[in-house]
């Protein structure tokens, strides 16, 4: 096969024969984020952002419409609840079970403790 012009002339130009392979460069937006966030100090608001992702599933869908997570300090998860009924619930009767699926899903080190509080 025929070489072109143009690439004939490149090749004398450069002194180098090219190479007719091109490299895939192109990476996921999930490998970019994932190579971005410890540089940017992010991967703590990522884990942040999963957890708060999978607290329907977690804890049903009566409890996820009446609550929903709002922080995660030093493995506090702070809570937000609509109304003290739900709050004396989920304190008192589901919190352990919650803490528990959410240790095994995120690990214990990330997840030590739920405060629930009325907002």
């Amino acid at each position: 096969m025929p070489k072109s012009l143009r690439k004939t002339v490149i090749e004398e130009w450069r002194g180098l024969p090219e190479s007719d392979e091109k490299l895939d460069r192109t990476l996921s937006t999930r490998e970019v984020l994932l190579q971005l966030a410890p540089k940017l100090g992010l991967e703590a608001r990522l884990r942040e952002e999963e957890i708060f992702f999978a607290w329907a599933e977690i804890v049903g869908d009566f409890f996820a419409r009446h609550s929903r997570p709002v922080r995660l300090n030093q493995g506090i998860l702070v809570v937000n609840v609509l109304q003290p009924t739900v709050l004396y619930e989920l304190d008192r009767q589901w919190k352990s079970l919650i803490l528990t699926k959410l240790k095994e899903r995120f690990g214990g080190k990330l997840i030590k403790e739920l405060r629930f509080r009325v907002g």
